[in-house]
């Protein structure tokens, strides 16, 4: 398949070819992603050199990944290596590429070096001594495990002036997922796209899987209700690799998460948790792999820090295979699931709201330009709630923008296979109604669907705008 979307992050590489010296990068995201299969594209034009950790699991020691390191050396330069320290490892692939006009990728990275004291150490004096000697060097590390890559290289001052350039490889967008159904998509509905993209996101690696000749409700139960699947098995291989012995744990904390955001104690309360500082780093490293987000409650009256905050489980199909494939994987194996109709799940419609509403905080510049709002006049913006206290109803808000002008767009979101009516104008006006806020404040209702609005909305002229959520899924987009 040819290479879609990324242009941003390619133009961002780019830059790195016109220094006079050598460059060194991170590249992080979640597993999947596509953070090799970016590096690979920039690499076209360059001598390439791809090396890669092997993951967690029993056996796989220290000396392993240096072993692994030296055969993955043979194979590109034809010699025996010898492995008894990484300082030597580096210094013989320096050495070989020391002229070179080369771009060297070391892949998930913490598998590679987390279990060895020596393997930063040797990977900075390294870089000093040799590798930055030859100004066409760009040098890359990448990973998985975002959180061993910010407390060991981004937050470590042996790496302080060092990097070059810094990436985090998040989910494509809309329109370029879009590209995944080729010549099919105009026979494709919008709805049909959608419904597929509630299940993977903007995932490269899945859609890939994807067979724009099918249906979505066939798609989905090839890829997640086979036992062969790709999505039926991703979901144990990921959390292993990334978290080891605990993955159980974090499993248990976006379990939790399924049915929608949490505040911090309430999720502590539901997990049954002592109020520790593990908790917190467990709930960042989830938000550092890309699986969880965690949302503000920011003051419209004040320019003030929030204070309240929930935890949204932002990744979409880790919501779909805790709620609907795990729960049935004995069902599955049997293949008891191969007739049934998706719409028959019980919370399907709310789980697809759920889906569709990551999607479209994942995509907010699309949005803004839909909206013609300018980026640099946004105070804040994301999913908004309102705690209810005894003087303040609570509310909860899809998607909520302030500016610098004093106006807050309050924007529905929906997702339903006929036209919306009427009621969804009852539903803005209720949580409008809820919103505390500055009396100076001009309120701008937004409508965000995908299958149409019946005419009594359109000649309401109560939203500003109603976007078309199909529009990026045209061909003509």
């Amino acid at each position: 398949m040819n290479f879609i979307g990324r242009k941003w992050e390619l133009q961002a590489l780019t830059h790195l070819k016109a220094k006079k010296s050598a460059s060194f990068v991170v590249v992080k995201g979640r597993r999947r992603i596509g953070k090799s299969r970016l590096i690979e594209e920039f690499a076209k034009n360059y001598t390439y050199y791809s090396f890669s950790g092997f993951p967690p699991a029993s056996g796989i020691t220290a000396e392993f990944q240096r072993r692994a390191f030296a055969l993955q050396l043979e194979k590109y330069f034809h010699v025996p290596v010898r492995y008894e320290s990484w300082y030597e490892l580096f210094v013989f692939l320096s050495e070989q590429t020391k002229s070179q006009n080369a771009v060297i990728l070391c892949d998930e990275i913490s598998w590679m070096g987390s279990k060895d004291p020596e393997f930063l150490g040797a990977l900075k004096t390294v870089w000093d001594q040799y590798f930055k000697q030859n100004p066409k060097m760009i040098l890359i590390v990448c990973g998985s495990v975002s959180s061993w890559i910010d407390d060991n290289i981004l937050a470590s001052t042996g790496f302080v002036g060092r990097i070059s350039l810094t990436l985090t490889v998040r989910e494509l967008s809309l329109k370029e997922s879009a590209m995944f159904w080729g010549d099919y998509q105009a026979s494709s509905s919008p709805y049909e796209q959608l419904k597929v993209l509630s299940v993977t996101g903007g995932i490269p690696r899945y859609l890939e899987e994807i067979d724009p000749r099918m249906s979505a409700e066939d798609n989905i139960k090839r890829l997640c209700f086979e036992s062969s699947g790709i999505l039926y098995q991703d979901f144990d291989q990921i959390f292993t690799d990334l978290f080891s012995e605990k993955a159980s744990r974090y499993k248990k904390i976006i379990t939790t998460l399924l049915e929608g955001s949490l505040e911090r104690e309430k999720l502590i309360e539901e997990l049954d948790l002592d109020k520790n500082g593990r908790v917190s780093k467990e709930l960042d490293n989830l938000i550092k792999s890309g699986f969880i987000q965690r949302d503000f409650a920011w003051n419209i009256h004040k320019n003030k820090p929030p204070k309240l905050s929930v935890y949204r489980l932002s990744d979409n199909y880790l919501r779909f295979f805790l709620k609907y494939i795990d729960p049935n994987r004995d069902k599955i194996e049997k293949g008891f699931f191969r007739e049934v109709h998706l719409s028959s799940f019980p919370g399907w419609s709310t789980l697809m709201g759920l889906q569709i509403e990551n999607l479209v905080l994942n995509n907010r510049l699309l949005i803004l330009e839909q909206l013609g709002i300018p980026p640099e006049i946004i105070v804040n913006d994301g999913a908004y709630f309102q705690r209810k206290t005894l003087r303040t109803p609570g509310c909860q808000i899809d998607y909520l923008i302030q500016t610098k002008l004093s106006e807050l767009y309050v924007i529905e979101v929906k997702f339903y296979k006929n036209e919306l009516n009427s009621s969804v104008i009852t539903e803005s006006k209720e949580k409008i109604k809820r919103l505390i806020r500055p009396k100076n404040f001009s309120i701008r209702p937004i409508l965000i669907h995908v299958n149409g609005v019946n005419t009594s909305v359109e000649e309401s002229d109560y939203f500003v705008k109603i976007i078309d959520l199909s529009c990026p899924f045209s061909k003509n987009a």
